[in-house]
């Protein structure tokens, strides 16, 4: 295995997004960010508020879902449910798209309710958006990317890991199809530090994991 990227840790949105996820749960995933420097945190919506209480005073961003994991909510919801977030103290949002929509070809529609959410929160927070490849085809990934981007989203990410998780392919395919006009976000089942190297270099500028502890310090054993 070639050498991973030294600043990897930079890389990673730290996630606890399970149902089950409690406020000690939250404040330990905060704590393990700021030790190793992650560069966010990505919680649901009811934690957003607390996480940024814990991180303020450091470079650790909060990140927001919306629409997760199904992204099958009304868009005014989605819009609200955003500037909520922000209101509480998010840096940046991870929207569900409406896989139903894309599933049933409906791409002008994915695009406008992406530009509402963009809408509805300032300028500087980055919008990804969850296109959960899984359950698309490469055609629809790739009309789903182009609708990232007419949307003025800053992301397309390829999952929530709750329908499956992320592969090599999927990065291909979506760094194919942006042409560097927007980043990629790799989640769903990464645990290891290979499995990191090897998204990176497929195109992905950000990993969401919840394992991204166990991976920096797998990669500190070997050096």
């Amino acid at each position: 295995m070639t050498d991973a990227p030294k600043n990897i840790n930079q890389y990673f949105d730290h996630a606890s997004l399970k149902p089950d996820a409690d406020e000690q749960a939250i404040t330990k995933l905060c704590k393990e960010a700021i030790e190793h420097k992650f560069f966010a945190v990505a919680v649901n919506p009811i934690w957003v508020r607390t996480a940024a209480e814990i991180v303020q005073g450091t470079n650790v961003k909060v990140v927001s879902t919306v629409a997760f994991p199904l992204g099958a909510n009304r868009t005014d919801i989605k819009t609200d449910e955003a500037a909520r977030a922000v209101s509480d103290g998010a840096d940046e949002i991870d929207m569900v798209a409406n896989i139903g929509w894309i599933k049933s070809g409906e791409f002008t529609k994915v695009e406008q309710e992406i530009k509402n959410v963009r809408k509805s929160v300032p300028f500087n927070i980055l919008l990804k958006v969850i296109i959960e490849c899984s359950l698309l085809t490469k055609p629809e990934q790739i009309s789903a990317a182009l609708a990232v981007i007419n949307g003025g989203a800053q992301f397309v990410k390829t999952s929530t890991g709750f329908s499956g998780g992320v592969t090599l392919e999927q990065v291909k395919i979506l760094f194919e199809a942006v042409s560097g006009q927007i980043e990629i976000k790799a989640s769903g089942g990464i645990k290891t530090a290979r499995q990191c190297q090897e998204l990176i270099e497929c195109g992905a500028s950000r990993l969401g994991s919840s394992s991204s502890v166990a991976i920096v310090q797998e990669l500190q054993q070997l050096t």
